[in-house]
């Protein structure tokens, strides 16, 4: 029996000894992360799937792995040979977990789940989908730990402060900032638990999650005369931590629910996210008044100031150095690397420069068709030589002591079938559509979306990932609450807020193509009719040009590539390497 299957087995002894008929794993953590740390890999741990995103439900006779369409062939790899089944969610006739679970489990069924992982708005949600067939969602301990052996125990790791010449405001300046919010929902405290929030309001970063995420595990409660941060309060130096005790009472960790239940009382007004606090803290607050929405210090955190803004401009120029020194190696080379090679002599390259910390996420390095696996992870075992004629989809960033990058670029080795050029300028006109887009004050990413697909379509062509998502300053590489997609998130862009362009196109079997730019929303022109934005971009790294099909391209949009290969050219002319050089002048000329 295989290990996947050994887990299985044992928590369905564990489901039947409780009275259970299911254990449900939404797959993140008590502060809903996207990437969680090694502790609540649960989902990984009970079905050897690897991916950011996912579902999974065991029953007495089921176990299914819910994906979306980043990761369709890689669950369907991950978890081959073993008794889960792949549901690969907008899809013909595949149900979301809520509603397979609600039509498929038989009427009166007890499904548990971890109440640490669960937020108040989903346990509604769930509960309201549940009602009619009298299923119930049974908020339990985490009975994974019986049969996780080898668990690991909740990260404590150092904390680094950013000063204020980096962060852009101090610590007091963003209690400030919050405690008004709070003032005018009426609201006399609020509680936060994502944790990129609380390192964005702290100026602390760690990496309790993991380097590329450099956040640390805690929960916050802020009052209008106080506030309190819960977590392992060895982590700090005696430096950092005289100057947080300045403003906050710092307390364990495993404080926060008996704190918070003592703190508040009934006449007291909490303000709270419901899509991110768990049920277990929640039940800490229920002597108080509610008022639910979005967390403040998520809005603060996406609008950032001119400190933080021109901190990413000044990453995403050392970016731009070290990418055209290695484009210039790799075009000179034409090939001999494998996968795992090619990312690992990029990010030498932005190491060479003391202002890079380090990797900002797991990079995606996918030769031919992996390419075709747009959230691809090259281990060991997949490793491919990249040889021959062939795309190489190299989605990497660069955290910086002032910021981090994010940058997709599709690079040919060889030569190129009609058929590839025509896809990469396709996805590179929705890129140029997307960038120049100029737009109302108050106007959604989804209503964007199409800017950048609109080619694709014409062609009979798509892909099923966002075009855009938020970037944090020296946080994490995905941050709300805006995105650029096709589901009607009520979010406004607004001046400051930092977001990636990235269309693509992904054929199984054959090869991937992506294009990524990251962008700054600014102010443009203001008329009779209000005030209207643009989109600032902030990479310097050259298009492929070998893979550009000029006929497809108007005036306009040869100009715009034009305009923005000279930008690169003026800005990184002196900059890169001497051997680099040519390259740089040739990959920019005026197509």
């Amino acid at each position: 029996m295989s290990s996947v299957e050994q887990r299985i087995a044992e928590l369905r002894t564990v489901l039947k000894r409780e009275g259970l008929d299911g254990w449900y794993i939404n797959g993140t953590d008590p502060h809903q992360s996207e990437y969680v740390s090694s502790r609540w890999r649960s989902r990984e741990w009970i079905s050897g799937f690897t991916g950011s995103a996912g579902t999974v439900l065991i029953t007495k006779t089921e176990a299914l792995l819910w994906v979306d369409s980043r990761y369709f062939i890689q669950g369907a790899q991950q978890i081959g040979g073993t008794s889960i089944k792949l549901m690969k969610l907008d899809t013909e006739n595949v149900k979301d977990p809520q509603s397979w679970m609600a039509s498929e489990l038989p009427e009166k069924s007890r499904i548990g789940i971890d109440g640490s992982t669960l937020t108040v708005s989903e346990k509604a949600h769930l509960d309201a989908a549940f009602k009619q067939r009298g299923i119930e969602l049974v908020v339990c301990p985490d009975y994974l730990d019986e049969i996780w052996a080898d668990r690991p125990q909740i990260a404590s790791t150092p904390v680094v402060d950013l000063p204020n010449e980096i962060a852009g405001f101090s610590r007091i300046q963003k209690l400030t900032m919050t405690r008004l919010a709070m003032v005018e929902k009426g609201c006399n405290y609020t509680l936060i638990s994502s944790l990129d929030d609380i390192a964005w309001i702290t100026n602390l970063r760690s990496s309790d999650v993991s380097v590329h995420s450099p956040v640390f595990l805690s929960f916050m409660l802020i009052g209008t005369e106080k506030a309190w941060l819960f977590t392992d309060p060895k982590r700090f130096t005696k430096k950092i931590r005289l100057q947080m005790e300045e403003e906050f009472e710092l307390l364990p960790y495993e404080d926060a629910k008996t704190t918070v239940e003592g703190v508040l009382t009934e006449g007291d007004v909490l303000y709270y996210d419901p899509k991110k606090l768990n049920l277990n803290l929640y039940e800490a607050t229920l002597k108080a008044r509610h008022v639910e929405g979005r967390d403040f210090t998520t809005d603060l955190k996406a609008s950032k100031n001119e400190t933080e803004l021109e901190g990413m401009r000044r990453s995403h120029l050392l970016d731009g150095v070290a990418l055209v020194n290695f484009l210039a190696r790799l075009d000179t080379e034409n090939g001999g690397y494998d996968e795992i090679e090619v990312s690992t002599l990029l990010q030498k390259q932005r190491e060479r420069n003391k202002a890079c910390l380090g990797e900002a996420f797991s990079p995606i390095s996918g030769w031919a068709e992996h390419g075709a696996m747009c959230h691809y992870s090259a281990t060991e075992e997949s490793n491919s030589r990249i040889e021959g004629d062939g795309l190489l989809v190299l989605d990497t960033g660069g955290m910086y002591e002032f910021g981090l990058t994010d940058i997709t670029r599709t690079i040919l080795f060889g030569k190129a079938t009609d058929e590839q050029k025509r896809d990469y300028t396709l996805v590179l006109k929705g890129n140029l559509a997307l960038a120049s887009a100029r737009f109302p004050a108050g106007t959604c990413g989804y209503q964007l979306d199409a800017l950048a697909r609109q080619f694709l379509w014409q062609h009979g062509m798509t892909f099923f990932h966002g075009t855009g998502h938020g970037l944090g300053f020296r946080l994490n590489v995905h941050e709300g609450p805006a995105v650029i997609n096709t589901r009607a998130v009520d979010v406004p862009l607004k001046k400051g807020m930092i977001l990636s362009d990235e269309p693509g196109i992904y054929k199984e079997g054959r090869h991937g193509i992506r294009i990524e730019n990251i962008v700054a929303v600014r102010e443009d022109i203001k008329t009779e009719f209000g005030q209207f934005f643009s989109f600032e971009v902030l990479t310097l790294c050259p298009f492929e040009r070998k893979l550009i099909d000029k006929t497809l391209l108007t005036e306009a949009e040869l100009s715009m590539v034009n305009n923005y290969h000279r930008w690169v050219y003026e800005e990184l002319k002196d900059l890169v390497d001497d051997e680099a050089k040519g390259y740089l002048k040739q990959a920019t000329l005026p197509l």
